[in-house]
């Protein structure tokens, strides 16, 4: 079986397990480290004309992919070498970074939702000798959660629909102005940065709980 097929599957079983535990919205959580997205003249401007981002391995959500090429995020105050790159290529080029790393660049970088670059900061990206400026899309991604129309549906949310998030651990809290974000492409998990990450312990396999607005 290979690596597309085996994807499909588990996001099958993850939905069967989702809608079976509709009553309690029972959500995989996980922590994504700080990365790149580009667009395709930003692609060609760092790697050469023609280039296209070549897949190293596949994403939880379907048609994402981490790329084997690498980037290094500049700031004012210092910079961070080996940045993952995340395709397909995008629309526009954005950089999702931590609190943390916005303070170590030297950035005012906003929390914005993945894909609203509207008011982001500028971002200096380097590979080699190749420079470019993006004079915005560095942001500190607002949390969120992926799911399918038919798991919205059976948790009674909408698209967009800001919970909160009981997060189960030995260090628990409760996340809240988490977005949801609905596609029938999506795989059903919630994304958090790794300031967050580390706020509540994250460790492989975690879940949580989504929370309505007046509690359980």
């Amino acid at each position: 079986m290979d690596e597309v097929m085996i994807k499909k599957v588990v996001n099958k079983v993850l939905e069967k397990i989702a809608l079976e535990d509709k009553n309690q919205r029972i959500i995989p959580i996980e922590a994504s480290a700080r990365h790149v997205h580009l667009c395709q003249q930003d692609v060609e401007r760092l790697f050469g004309k023609g280039h296209i981002l070549t897949p190293f391995r596949n994403l939880s959500q379907p048609g994402q992919f981490l790329s084997k090429e690498r980037v290094t995020i500049l700031g004012p105050k210092g910079l961070f070498k080996n940045v993952a790159i995340l395709g397909p290529e995008r629309k526009d080029t954005q950089a999702e970074i931590s609190r943390t790393d916005a303070i170590a660049l030297g950035i005012d970088a906003p929390v914005k939702e993945s894909g609203k670059i509207e008011k982001t900061s500028p971002i200096y990206l380097s590979v080699g000798k190749n420079m470019i400026m993006a004079e915005r899309g560095a942001m500190v991604a607002k949390r969120h959660i992926h799911m399918t129309p038919d798991i919205a549906l059976e948790y009674g949310l909408n698209d967009k629909q800001i919970v909160a998030v009981k997060v189960f651990s030995d260090r628990p809290v409760i996340f809240g102005d988490v977005v949801v974000r609905v596609h029938q492409n999506f795989s059903l998990h919630m994304h958090i940065d790794l300031d967050e990450a580390n706020a509540c312990g994250f460790f492989e396999g975690m879940k949580g709980q989504i929370l309505m607005e007046e509690g359980i």
